[in-house]
């Protein structure tokens, strides 16, 4: 899986571009800004851009309208997009134009180079990957007072999270030790329960996850 690192922090930038290659990956560029990211994508076409949400010349979003822009000029190349904080809009934004190979992580995730590696390749293959700690806001910002989560029960809630970080159900069966069918069982509950319509895909379904949580409760 070829890849592209973009991070104004030379360390940073040529750390994570080690750490992939030795898992595996081809590191066919490097950028230190939007303006070298966006050129690095354009002549290499990869399956992946790991970009830092803010780079020069502001150190503000930068990263994250490059992030975009590739989506909208590339849409085959997939976008990890990796932060200091979490900012659950910053990940509903990149999310505007489907679930579809995006991600959204702390960089502190990164020290977990299997978990990762496993995140670089799901957005590679299409899927998506989102930091639990974004997914954990989006919850509880739903969870003030009279809430349709409040009807899953502990192992739902579970799924749910795992659903919403981008895992499928083989995964999330494994995470949690229990069979695809009792994952799939407990999905259904989840969709019936939130009244959201079950999905072929599992990124399709993602994304209708993550548009729920982040819709305010209606009173």
């Amino acid at each position: 899986m070829r890849v592209v690192v973009a991070d104004d922090s030379v360390l940073l930038r040529e750390g994570v571009a080690r750490l992939l290659a030795e898992t595996g990956f081809e590191v066919v560029g490097t950028a230190g800004d939007a303006a070298g990211l966006l050129a690095a994508v354009a002549g290499s076409l990869p399956d992946v851009a790991v970009v830092d949400i803010r780079m020069p010349p502001t150190h503000t979003d930068e990263g994250l309208r490059a992030a975009r822009a590739i989506r909208a000029r590339h849409p085959g190349v997939g976008v990890l997009v990796l932060s200091q904080h979490v900012r659950a809009s910053y990940a509903l934004e990149l999310l505007e134009g489907g679930a579809d190979g995006v991600g959204y992580l702390l960089k502190d995730r990164v020290a977990d180079l299997e978990e990762f590696a496993a995140a670089v390749r799901r957005v590679g293959a299409g899927g998506s990957a989102l930091d639990p700690s974004v997914v954990a806001q989006l919850v509880d910002r739903r969870r003030a007072g009279a809430d349709p989560l409040d009807a899953l029960s502990a192992r739902e809630r579970e799924v749910l999270a795992l659903m919403a970080e981008g895992r499928s159900n083989q995964a999330i069966a494994a995470r949690l030790v229990v069979t695809e069918r009792t994952v799939e069982k407990h999905s259904a509950a989840i969709f019936a329960k939130l009244g959201i319509a079950a999905t072929a895909g599992d990124h399709r379904r993602v994304l209708a996850v993550l548009v729920w949580l982040a819709t305010p409760r209606v009173s």
